[in-house]
């Protein structure tokens, strides 16, 4: 595969979280705003919500609206837990692409060394010359504190009793902490990671040219078992999958080299 399509899924994975955030925030505009104690609205005028709600909307620039059930919506906290799931989903894959990013770039000896990450600290203190990959690994912090605010909000709104939740305390101060430090993650892996990455091409040509995966592709061409062949050689006798199957006369040079072109390989056939 290319590192574009490496790169695209990331895209796609965070694109779809998008959009269940937006989904998450719009069941957070729903307010029970004039239920009073429970729900009932006791001791307010019949108009005091509506009207409330309204002028709660104007002054803040964001759109509310009454929740059609104000006992359900006094009790009921499951907006948070979806938006905390949503968070917890987001840290998820931004974690799982971290890793990604750190292992793409381990080396240059003992790594892929197939990326290059921004260097943005001093480096190790016992090896000279070793960058580490400190944006992502901050990154992995906040989506493990996430993680665990979205245990504690869960518990917190299972806890509830009746008509009452005494623990949405709780639920609020780890919902914002997870909201604070997930934007600020996502800034500075942002600004002082994604941005600054480039690629080692000489290093991924080569992997290319020297993979035996290679074999893979030349299943349709000479077979299953010699393709095993080719593959088992290549690897014992440190030699290419061009050059075995060249010295077992499977395949004319030329309609090899047409296989094997690395645009050939990362895409259906015709």
């Amino acid at each position: 595969m290319t590192l574009g399509q490496e790169f695209s899924t990331y895209d796609v994975m965070l694109g779809e979280d998008r959009v269940r955030l937006k989904e998450a925030i719009s069941l957070i505009g729903e307010i029970n705003l004039g239920a009073t104690a429970i729900g009932t609205g006791i001791n307010t005028d019949f108009r005091y919500s509506k009207r409330a709600i309204e002028i709660l909307s104007e002054e803040s620039g964001i759109f509310l609206e009454g929740a059609p059930n104000l006992i359900e919506a006094t009790q009921d906290t499951g907006a948070f837990v979806q938006l905390s799931g949503v968070l917890k989903r987001i840290s998820t894959k931004l974690s799982k692409i971290c890793n990604d990013l750190r292992l793409l770039s381990s080396g240059p000896q003992g790594g892929f060394n197939e990326i290059n990450l921004p260097a943005k600290a001093a480096g190790s203190s016992i090896m000279p010359g070793k960058v580490n990959p400190i944006i992502p690994e901050v990154v992995n912090q906040i989506a493990f504190e996430v993680i665990g605010n979205d245990v504690t909000i869960t518990l917190a709104a299972e806890g509830g009793q009746l008509q009452l939740n005494a623990f949405e305390p709780i639920i609020a101060h780890s919902l914002f902490k997870s909201i604070e430090h997930l934007t600020a993650g996502c800034k500075t892996l942002e600004l002082n990671c994604i941005r600054g990455i480039t690629a080692n091409k000489e290093v991924l040509s080569n992997r290319v040219k020297t993979s035996a995966g290679l074999a893979t592709a030349l299943n349709p061409y000479i077979g299953y078992e010699n393709a095993c062949i080719v593959a088992k050689r290549s690897l014992s006798e440190n030699k290419t999958v061009e050059e075995i199957v060249l010295e077992l006369g499977l395949m004319e040079k030329e309609k090899l080299h047409e296989i094997l072109r690395p645009e050939i390989l990362t895409a259906p056939k015709q």
